[in-house]
């Protein structure tokens, strides 16, 4: 048994001791001709180039009542199998009975830094990256778009409770879905990444979104002090190139909501910041969950106290699409 501590982001509330079951790929039952209880992995062609993704269905699937899914974008240089392997949620959608998916960005040249890398990346609007000369990006909206049309034509799924979360770079992707694939999603969660620049956008739904950031990111190296989380406030309102105070920035001219935030939590564990819908009635609000003691990493509850598949989860659960 393993013993887990996680917080949910709204509430930041303690979670009882929960245990994981694991299934083994030993044990697989098949559901189709194309797919078995466990770990499945797909390709589908994208504009004439195979791209993939892995799937897991728990032990419980019947295929008579429809199940939610969540998906989990890696970040640079990883891809879908890694975070598979990685990420909890394969775990979390065993106990939870939901489908968990687990995309593979494309793999190009990039400047990262001033220093040429050949590594995967999702195709997001870049900051401190650009792809190198003769680069195509790729259509990874469209990539998306696909698997939730295949996940269709496979499984019975709930199409009102498909939810994204996104590490990095993925959660780069995350926030660039939630512009252009909010029609989809129920709910986002951008991990340790998010909006490169202040700006503004117009989504196509006004969704919920939570950043779920550590106060012991700072990019790479993840060189520092730690930040306090009682300076969650400060951040937010002092103005500057720090990724909180654009992402807020960005969320709050892009899904209409109110700059006057409110701060709640522990600051010895996850302090929140909540910026509410300026239209009554919505819940499309923006979220910051400032964590103590994680670096750059998406934390499983071996890298980390928090185990954030099943935060997110708890988190994730209470929203369906209109």
């Amino acid at each position: 048994m393993k013993r887990i501590l996680g917080f949910v982001l709204i509430l930041v509330a303690s979670v009882s001791f929960l245990s994981c079951s694991k299934t083994t790929d030993e044990t697989l039952t098949p559901i189709t001709p194309s797919s078995v209880k466990g770990k499945n992995r797909f390709t589908t062609n994208i504009d004439g180039d195979e791209r993939e993704y892995y799937v897991h269905v728990p032990l419980s699937y019947t295929g008579t009542s429809a199940v939610p899914v969540v998906f989990m974008l890696h970040g640079t240089s990883g891809d879908g199998e890694k975070f598979y392997n990685i990420s909890g949620w394969k775990e979390v959608g065993e106990d939870e009975g939901i489908i968990t998916v687990f995309p593979s960005s494309w793999r190009y040249c990039i400047i990262d830094e001033g220093v040429q890398k050949n590594t995967t990346k999702w195709n997001t609007v870049p900051a401190e990256w650009v792809f190198c000369a003769g680069q195509t990006p790729r259509n990874d909206i469209k990539f998306l778009n696909t698997i939730i049309t295949e996940l269709n034509a496979k499984y019975k799924i709930d199409n009102k409770r498909i939810y994204l979360a996104g590490f990095s770079n993925g959660g780069q992707m995350a926030a660039k879905c939630g512009i252009e694939m909010s029609d989809k999603f129920a709910a986002i969660v951008q991990a340790e990444g998010s909006f490169s620049r202040d700006t503004t956008y117009t989504p196509l739904r006004k969704l919920p979104t939570t950043l779920q950031y550590g106060n012991e990111d700072y990019g790479s190296g993840n060189t520092g002090d730690p930040v306090p989380l009682s300076k969650l406030a400060l951040i937010l309102s002092t103005p500057g190139s720090n990724i909180l105070y654009r992402s807020a920035s960005t969320h709050t001219k892009s899904f209409g909501l109110n700059p006057a935030f409110i701060i709640s939590g522990d600051t010895n564990s996850v302090s929140v910041a909540t910026y509410k819908s300026l239209t009554p009635g919505s819940v499309n609000d923006f979220r910051i969950a400032f964590v103590k003691g994680l670096a750059h990493q998406y934390p499983n509850g071996d890298n980390h106290w928090m185990e954030g598949a099943r935060v997110n989860w708890a988190w994730f659960k209470q929203y369906t699409l209109p």
